[in-house]
Protein backbone atom coordinates (compact mmCIF):
# COMPACT_ATOMS: atom_id res chain seq x y z
CA UNK A 1 0.00 0.00 0.00
CA UNK A 2 1.25 3.48 -0.85
CA UNK A 3 0.13 7.00 0.03
CA UNK A 4 -1.19 8.79 -3.04
CA UNK A 5 -2.22 12.14 -1.56
CA UNK A 6 -2.40 14.28 1.55
CA UNK A 7 -5.27 16.75 1.74
CA UNK A 8 -6.36 19.29 4.32
CA UNK A 9 -9.64 21.19 4.60
CA UNK A 10 -10.80 23.55 7.32
CA UNK A 11 -14.29 22.27 8.17
CA UNK A 12 -15.99 24.63 10.57
CA UNK A 13 -12.81 25.75 12.30
CA UNK A 14 -11.15 22.32 12.60
CA UNK A 15 -8.29 21.59 10.19
CA UNK A 16 -9.09 18.08 8.91
CA UNK A 17 -6.49 15.83 7.31
CA UNK A 18 -7.28 13.13 4.75
CA UNK A 19 -4.67 10.68 3.46
CA UNK A 20 -5.52 8.56 0.40
CA UNK A 21 -3.88 5.35 -0.80
CA UNK A 22 -3.53 3.28 -3.97
CA UNK A 23 -5.76 0.58 -2.43
CA UNK A 24 -8.72 2.91 -1.94
CA UNK A 25 -8.41 3.06 1.85
CA UNK A 26 -8.27 6.54 3.30
CA UNK A 27 -7.63 7.88 6.78
CA UNK A 28 -8.69 11.03 8.60
CA UNK A 29 -7.27 13.11 11.44
CA UNK A 30 -7.94 16.57 12.83
CA UNK A 31 -6.55 19.44 14.87
CA UNK A 32 -8.21 21.78 17.35
CA UNK A 33 -10.83 24.27 16.21
CA UNK A 34 -8.61 27.01 17.62
CA UNK A 35 -6.13 26.41 14.76
CA UNK A 36 -7.95 27.25 11.50
CA UNK A 37 -4.67 28.71 10.19
CA UNK A 38 -2.91 25.32 10.21
CA UNK A 39 -3.62 24.13 6.66
CA UNK A 40 -0.36 25.40 5.07
CA UNK A 41 1.65 23.63 7.77
CA UNK A 42 -0.15 20.34 7.11
CA UNK A 43 0.47 20.62 3.38
CA UNK A 44 4.15 21.34 4.04
CA UNK A 45 4.53 17.62 4.79
CA UNK A 46 2.79 16.31 1.65
CA UNK A 47 5.86 15.55 -0.43
CA UNK A 48 7.57 13.91 2.55
CA UNK A 49 4.93 11.18 2.88
CA UNK A 50 3.82 10.52 -0.71
CA UNK A 51 4.66 7.02 -1.91
CA UNK A 52 5.26 5.62 1.57
CA UNK A 53 3.38 2.73 3.13
CA UNK A 54 0.90 4.33 5.58
CA UNK A 55 0.70 1.17 7.67
CA UNK A 56 4.37 1.62 8.57
CA UNK A 57 3.28 4.46 10.81
CA UNK A 58 6.54 4.91 12.68
CA UNK A 59 8.63 4.91 9.49
CA UNK A 60 6.47 7.66 8.00
CA UNK A 61 6.59 9.66 11.22
CA UNK A 62 10.37 9.48 11.42
CA UNK A 63 10.43 11.48 8.22
CA UNK A 64 8.28 14.37 9.48
CA UNK A 65 8.31 14.36 13.29
CA UNK A 66 11.50 16.41 13.58
CA UNK A 67 9.87 19.32 11.72
CA UNK A 68 7.13 19.94 14.29
CA UNK A 69 7.25 22.09 17.42
CA UNK A 70 5.36 23.03 20.57
CA UNK A 71 1.68 23.98 20.34
CA UNK A 72 0.32 24.96 17.86
CA UNK A 73 2.85 23.67 15.32
CA UNK A 74 2.96 20.05 16.46
CA UNK A 75 -0.72 19.78 15.56
CA UNK A 76 -0.04 19.24 11.85
CA UNK A 77 2.23 16.26 12.56
CA UNK A 78 -0.26 14.91 15.10
CA UNK A 79 -3.24 15.07 12.72
CA UNK A 80 -1.26 13.24 10.05
CA UNK A 81 -0.30 10.54 12.56
CA UNK A 82 -3.98 10.06 13.50
CA UNK A 83 -4.87 9.56 9.83
CA UNK A 84 -2.07 6.99 9.40
CA UNK A 85 -3.38 4.94 12.33
CA UNK A 86 -6.88 5.18 10.86
CA UNK A 87 -5.58 3.63 7.63
CA UNK A 88 -3.56 1.00 9.48
CA UNK A 89 -6.62 -0.08 11.46
CA UNK A 90 -8.91 -0.15 8.43
CA UNK A 91 -6.32 -2.13 6.45
CA UNK A 92 -6.01 -4.72 9.22
CA UNK A 93 -9.76 -4.73 9.90
CA UNK A 94 -9.29 -3.83 13.57
CA UNK A 95 -9.82 -0.77 15.79
CA UNK A 96 -6.70 1.28 16.45
CA UNK A 97 -6.53 0.20 20.09
CA UNK A 98 -5.75 -3.35 18.89
CA UNK A 99 -2.62 -2.02 17.18
CA UNK A 100 -1.59 -0.22 20.38
CA UNK A 101 -1.49 -3.43 22.41
CA UNK A 102 -5.19 -4.01 22.98
CA UNK A 103 -7.76 -2.77 25.46
CA UNK A 104 -6.99 -2.19 29.11
CA UNK A 105 -10.55 -0.98 29.69
CA UNK A 106 -13.91 -1.42 27.89
CA UNK A 107 -15.07 2.10 28.69
CA UNK A 108 -13.07 5.27 29.20
CA UNK A 109 -13.71 8.04 31.69
CA UNK A 110 -13.96 11.62 30.41
CA UNK A 111 -14.07 14.93 32.24
CA UNK A 112 -15.69 18.21 31.30
CA UNK A 113 -13.52 21.21 30.57
CA UNK A 114 -15.18 22.04 27.29
CA UNK A 115 -18.96 22.32 27.66
CA UNK A 116 -19.06 25.61 29.53
CA UNK A 117 -21.45 28.47 30.15
CA UNK A 118 -20.56 32.15 29.99
CA UNK A 119 -20.42 34.06 33.25
CA UNK A 120 -21.44 37.69 33.56
CA UNK A 121 -19.12 38.38 36.48
CA UNK A 122 -16.27 36.68 38.33
CA UNK A 123 -17.73 36.54 41.83
CA UNK A 124 -17.87 33.39 43.96
CA UNK A 125 -21.63 33.36 43.41
CA UNK A 126 -21.15 33.39 39.63
CA UNK A 127 -18.67 30.51 39.81
CA UNK A 128 -21.07 28.52 41.99
CA UNK A 129 -24.02 29.03 39.62
CA UNK A 130 -21.85 28.17 36.62
CA UNK A 131 -20.60 25.01 38.30
CA UNK A 132 -24.14 23.94 39.11
CA UNK A 133 -25.02 24.19 35.41
CA UNK A 134 -22.08 21.96 34.50
CA UNK A 135 -22.91 19.50 37.27
CA UNK A 136 -26.45 19.22 35.88
CA UNK A 137 -25.32 18.31 32.35
CA UNK A 138 -26.83 15.02 31.08
CA UNK A 139 -23.38 13.43 30.68
CA UNK A 140 -23.08 13.41 34.51
CA UNK A 141 -19.38 14.18 34.41
CA UNK A 142 -17.46 12.85 37.42
CA UNK A 143 -14.78 15.55 37.05
CA UNK A 144 -15.35 19.16 35.99
CA UNK A 145 -12.61 21.65 35.17
CA UNK A 146 -13.03 25.41 35.44
CA UNK A 147 -10.70 28.23 34.47
CA UNK A 148 -9.60 30.59 37.25
CA UNK A 149 -6.86 33.14 37.98
CA UNK A 150 -4.84 33.71 34.80
CA UNK A 151 -6.82 31.21 32.73
CA UNK A 152 -9.97 33.00 31.69
CA UNK A 153 -11.21 36.42 32.70
CA UNK A 154 -10.62 36.46 36.45
CA UNK A 155 -7.23 38.18 36.40
CA UNK A 156 -8.25 40.59 33.64
CA UNK A 157 -11.60 41.63 35.05
CA UNK A 158 -10.99 41.66 38.81
CA UNK A 159 -9.59 45.07 39.84
CA UNK A 160 -6.36 44.88 41.79
CA UNK A 161 -5.95 41.15 41.13
CA UNK A 162 -2.19 41.21 40.49
CA UNK A 163 0.70 43.67 40.43
CA UNK A 164 1.93 43.66 36.84
CA UNK A 165 -1.30 44.46 35.02
CA UNK A 166 0.05 46.08 31.84
CA UNK A 167 -3.42 46.58 30.44
CA UNK A 168 -2.53 45.48 26.89
CA UNK A 169 -4.71 42.77 25.37
CA UNK A 170 -2.38 42.20 22.40
CA UNK A 171 -5.41 40.91 20.50
CA UNK A 172 -4.96 39.80 16.91
CA UNK A 173 -7.47 38.58 14.33
CA UNK A 174 -6.88 35.47 12.25
CA UNK A 175 -7.51 36.52 8.62
CA UNK A 176 -9.08 33.19 7.65
CA UNK A 177 -11.61 32.68 10.42
CA UNK A 178 -11.92 36.26 11.72
CA UNK A 179 -11.53 34.79 15.19
CA UNK A 180 -9.64 36.81 17.76
CA UNK A 181 -6.70 35.36 19.67
CA UNK A 182 -4.84 36.62 22.70
CA UNK A 183 -1.29 35.89 23.76
CA UNK A 184 -2.50 35.18 27.31
CA UNK A 185 0.82 34.13 28.82
CA UNK A 186 2.44 37.41 27.83
CA UNK A 187 -0.40 39.55 29.19
CA UNK A 188 -1.89 38.15 32.38
CA UNK A 189 1.24 37.38 34.33
CA UNK A 190 2.63 38.56 37.62
CA UNK A 191 2.49 38.33 41.38
CA UNK A 192 -1.03 38.12 42.80
CA UNK A 193 -2.10 40.66 45.36
CA UNK A 194 -3.42 39.34 48.66
CA UNK A 195 -6.85 40.45 47.48
CA UNK A 196 -6.43 38.48 44.23
CA UNK A 197 -5.30 35.32 46.01
CA UNK A 198 -8.12 35.50 48.54
CA UNK A 199 -10.67 36.07 45.77
CA UNK A 200 -9.38 32.99 43.93
CA UNK A 201 -9.67 30.83 47.05
CA UNK A 202 -13.20 32.10 47.72
CA UNK A 203 -14.27 31.17 44.19
CA UNK A 204 -12.76 27.69 44.54
CA UNK A 205 -14.57 27.18 47.84
CA UNK A 206 -17.86 28.26 46.24
CA UNK A 207 -17.44 25.69 43.47
CA UNK A 208 -16.54 22.95 45.93
CA UNK A 209 -19.66 23.72 47.94
CA UNK A 210 -21.67 22.90 44.81
CA UNK A 211 -19.79 19.73 43.88
CA UNK A 212 -19.14 18.35 47.37
CA UNK A 213 -17.39 15.00 47.24
CA UNK A 214 -19.66 13.71 44.46
CA UNK A 215 -17.81 15.36 41.58
CA UNK A 216 -14.10 16.17 41.36
CA UNK A 217 -13.07 19.79 40.79
CA UNK A 218 -10.08 20.44 38.50
CA UNK A 219 -8.77 23.96 37.99
CA UNK A 220 -7.09 25.51 34.96
CA UNK A 221 -5.03 28.28 36.53
CA UNK A 222 -2.50 29.72 34.09
CA UNK A 223 -0.02 29.98 32.60
CA UNK A 224 1.32 33.11 34.23
CA UNK A 225 1.30 32.27 37.95
CA UNK A 226 4.55 33.03 39.78
CA UNK A 227 6.28 30.26 41.72
CA UNK A 228 5.48 31.78 45.15
CA UNK A 229 1.82 32.20 44.23
CA UNK A 230 1.63 28.69 42.80
CA UNK A 231 2.81 27.27 46.12
CA UNK A 232 0.63 29.58 48.21
CA UNK A 233 -2.46 28.69 46.18
CA UNK A 234 -1.72 24.97 46.17
CA UNK A 235 -1.29 24.89 49.96
CA UNK A 236 -4.35 27.08 50.55
CA UNK A 237 -6.64 24.70 48.64
CA UNK A 238 -5.32 21.47 50.16
CA UNK A 239 -8.36 21.31 52.43
CA UNK A 240 -10.66 21.26 49.36
CA UNK A 241 -9.12 18.11 47.84
CA UNK A 242 -9.25 19.46 44.29
CA UNK A 243 -8.34 17.05 41.50
CA UNK A 244 -5.49 19.19 40.24
CA UNK A 245 -4.16 22.70 39.53
CA UNK A 246 -3.30 22.88 35.85
CA UNK A 247 -0.70 24.85 33.89
CA UNK A 248 0.01 27.33 36.66
CA UNK A 249 3.52 28.34 35.60
CA UNK A 250 3.78 27.22 31.98
CA UNK A 251 1.34 25.49 29.65
CA UNK A 252 -1.16 26.28 26.91
CA UNK A 253 0.82 28.10 24.19
CA UNK A 254 4.11 28.60 26.03
CA UNK A 255 6.87 27.02 23.89
CA UNK A 256 8.87 25.73 26.85
CA UNK A 257 8.44 23.64 30.01
CA UNK A 258 10.55 24.99 32.93
CA UNK A 259 10.24 21.81 34.96
CA UNK A 260 12.69 23.18 37.53
CA UNK A 261 10.11 25.81 38.51
CA UNK A 262 7.42 23.18 38.99
CA UNK A 263 9.89 21.30 41.20
CA UNK A 264 9.76 24.27 43.58
CA UNK A 265 6.03 23.66 44.05
CA UNK A 266 5.01 20.01 43.67
CA UNK A 267 7.06 18.43 46.51
CA UNK A 268 5.74 20.95 49.04
CA UNK A 269 1.99 20.48 48.68
CA UNK A 270 -0.53 17.65 48.72
CA UNK A 271 -2.56 19.35 45.97
CA UNK A 272 -1.85 17.54 42.68
CA UNK A 273 -0.01 19.70 40.12
CA UNK A 274 -0.73 19.20 36.41
CA UNK A 275 0.76 20.47 33.14
CA UNK A 276 1.70 19.45 29.60
CA UNK A 277 -0.96 20.34 27.02
CA UNK A 278 1.41 22.44 24.93
CA UNK A 279 4.34 20.02 24.93
CA UNK A 280 5.45 18.34 21.71
CA UNK A 281 7.17 14.92 21.73
CA UNK A 282 8.37 12.57 24.47
CA UNK A 283 11.78 14.22 24.74
CA UNK A 284 10.19 17.39 26.08
CA UNK A 285 8.44 15.45 28.87
CA UNK A 286 11.69 13.85 30.01
CA UNK A 287 12.60 16.34 32.75
CA UNK A 288 9.03 16.69 34.02
CA UNK A 289 8.72 12.93 34.41
CA UNK A 290 12.19 11.94 35.59
CA UNK A 291 12.29 14.74 38.18
CA UNK A 292 8.68 14.13 39.30
CA UNK A 293 8.18 17.85 38.78
CA UNK A 294 4.40 17.39 38.56
CA UNK A 295 1.91 14.77 39.71
CA UNK A 296 -0.19 14.65 36.55
CA UNK A 297 0.59 15.31 32.89
CA UNK A 298 -1.94 16.24 30.25
CA UNK A 299 -0.58 15.96 26.73
CA UNK A 300 -3.05 16.24 23.85
CA UNK A 301 -2.81 13.62 21.06
CA UNK A 302 -3.64 16.44 18.65
CA UNK A 303 -0.54 18.40 19.74
CA UNK A 304 2.02 16.04 21.26
CA UNK A 305 2.87 14.21 18.03
CA UNK A 306 -0.02 11.79 17.82
CA UNK A 307 -1.54 8.68 19.34
CA UNK A 308 1.49 6.39 19.61
CA UNK A 309 3.69 9.21 20.85
CA UNK A 310 1.29 9.85 23.68
CA UNK A 311 1.06 6.18 24.63
CA UNK A 312 4.84 6.06 25.00
CA UNK A 313 4.74 9.14 27.25
CA UNK A 314 1.93 7.64 29.37
CA UNK A 315 3.88 4.44 29.93
CA UNK A 316 7.05 6.30 30.85
CA UNK A 317 5.06 8.48 33.26
CA UNK A 318 3.48 5.41 34.80
CA UNK A 319 6.78 3.87 35.87
CA UNK A 320 7.63 7.20 37.55
CA UNK A 321 4.35 7.35 39.49
CA UNK A 322 2.89 10.19 37.41
CA UNK A 323 -0.78 10.20 36.41
CA UNK A 324 -2.41 11.03 33.04
CA UNK A 325 -5.33 13.40 32.42
CA UNK A 326 -5.06 14.23 28.71
CA UNK A 327 -6.09 17.60 27.30
CA UNK A 328 -8.74 17.48 24.59
CA UNK A 329 -10.92 20.56 24.41
CA UNK A 330 -11.64 21.73 20.84
CA UNK A 331 -10.25 18.50 19.30
CA UNK A 332 -13.67 17.88 17.75
CA UNK A 333 -15.34 14.57 16.93
CA UNK A 334 -12.43 13.11 14.96
CA UNK A 335 -10.16 13.99 17.85
CA UNK A 336 -12.70 12.39 20.20
CA UNK A 337 -12.41 9.12 18.27
CA UNK A 338 -8.61 9.25 18.57
CA UNK A 339 -8.86 9.90 22.31
CA UNK A 340 -11.18 6.92 22.83
CA UNK A 341 -8.91 4.52 20.94
CA UNK A 342 -5.87 5.74 22.83
CA UNK A 343 -7.45 5.83 26.29
CA UNK A 344 -8.65 2.25 25.87
CA UNK A 345 -5.00 1.13 25.69
CA UNK A 346 -3.39 3.41 28.29
CA UNK A 347 -1.91 2.02 31.53
CA UNK A 348 -3.51 2.34 34.95
CA UNK A 349 -2.17 5.85 35.55
CA UNK A 350 -4.98 7.09 33.29
CA UNK A 351 -7.58 9.28 35.05
CA UNK A 352 -9.79 10.75 32.31
CA UNK A 353 -9.45 12.77 29.12
CA UNK A 354 -11.03 16.14 28.48
CA UNK A 355 -14.17 15.55 26.44
CA UNK A 356 -14.26 17.34 23.06
CA UNK A 357 -17.68 17.86 21.52
CA UNK A 358 -18.93 18.73 18.03
CA UNK A 359 -19.07 22.46 17.42
CA UNK A 360 -21.01 23.65 15.46
CA UNK A 361 -23.79 21.16 16.15
CA UNK A 362 -23.88 20.04 12.49
CA UNK A 363 -20.71 18.05 13.11
CA UNK A 364 -22.95 15.32 14.53
CA UNK A 365 -24.74 15.16 11.15
CA UNK A 366 -21.61 14.76 9.05
CA UNK A 367 -19.64 12.27 11.18
CA UNK A 368 -20.82 8.67 11.29
CA UNK A 369 -19.80 5.92 13.70
CA UNK A 370 -20.37 7.56 17.06
CA UNK A 371 -22.91 6.08 19.50
CA UNK A 372 -26.23 7.90 19.73
CA UNK A 373 -25.51 8.79 23.35
CA UNK A 374 -21.77 9.31 23.51
CA UNK A 375 -21.24 9.87 27.24
CA UNK A 376 -23.13 7.96 29.94
CA UNK A 377 -22.32 8.67 33.58
CA UNK A 378 -18.98 10.20 32.58
CA UNK A 379 -17.90 7.15 30.51
CA UNK A 380 -17.68 6.34 26.81
CA UNK A 381 -18.00 2.72 25.70
CA UNK A 382 -15.08 1.83 23.44
CA UNK A 383 -16.29 0.90 19.96
CA UNK A 384 -14.78 -1.87 17.82
CA UNK A 385 -15.10 -0.39 14.33
CA UNK A 386 -11.87 -0.62 12.28
CA UNK A 387 -9.50 2.33 12.38
CA UNK A 388 -10.58 5.29 14.47
CA UNK A 389 -14.13 4.10 13.94
CA UNK A 390 -15.59 7.28 12.48
CA UNK A 391 -16.06 8.48 8.92
CA UNK A 392 -17.60 11.37 7.05
CA UNK A 393 -21.05 11.23 5.52
CA UNK A 394 -19.67 12.80 2.36
CA UNK A 395 -23.03 13.85 0.96
CA UNK A 396 -23.79 15.86 4.09
CA UNK A 397 -20.23 17.08 4.69
CA UNK A 398 -19.58 18.51 1.23
CA UNK A 399 -21.86 21.48 1.78
CA UNK A 400 -19.63 22.65 4.63
CA UNK A 401 -16.48 22.70 2.50
CA UNK A 402 -15.06 26.07 1.54
CA UNK A 403 -14.66 26.75 -2.18
CA UNK A 404 -10.91 26.14 -2.02
CA UNK A 405 -11.51 22.71 -0.46
CA UNK A 406 -14.16 21.37 -2.84
CA UNK A 407 -11.94 18.48 -3.96
CA UNK A 408 -11.26 17.26 -0.43
CA UNK A 409 -13.34 14.08 -0.77
CA UNK A 410 -12.31 13.27 -4.37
Amino acid sequence: MKITDLKCAVIGDNPVVRITTDEGIDGIGAAEASKPYLKPMVMFYRDAILGKDPTDVERVMLGIRRMGAFKPWGAAVSAIEMALWDIAGKSAGVPVYKLLGGKVRDKVRVYNGNIRFKMKLNTPEDYAKNMQKMKDLPQKFSIIKQGIAFHGNMAAETPGYYYDDIGDTNEVTDPRSRKKFQGRDQIYRGLMTEKGLNHTIECIEAMKDVLGDEVGLALDVGPGVSVPDALRLAKAVEKFNVMWLEDMITGDYTPYVLSDLYSQVTPYTTTPIHTGEQIYLRQNFKDLIENNAVNIIGPDPADVGGIAEMKWIAEYADIHGILMAPHGTLDGLIGLAAHVQLAAALPHNYIAFEYPNGDPEWWYDIIEGLPETIVKDSFIEVWDTPGLGVNFNIGKAEKYLKEEDKGFFD
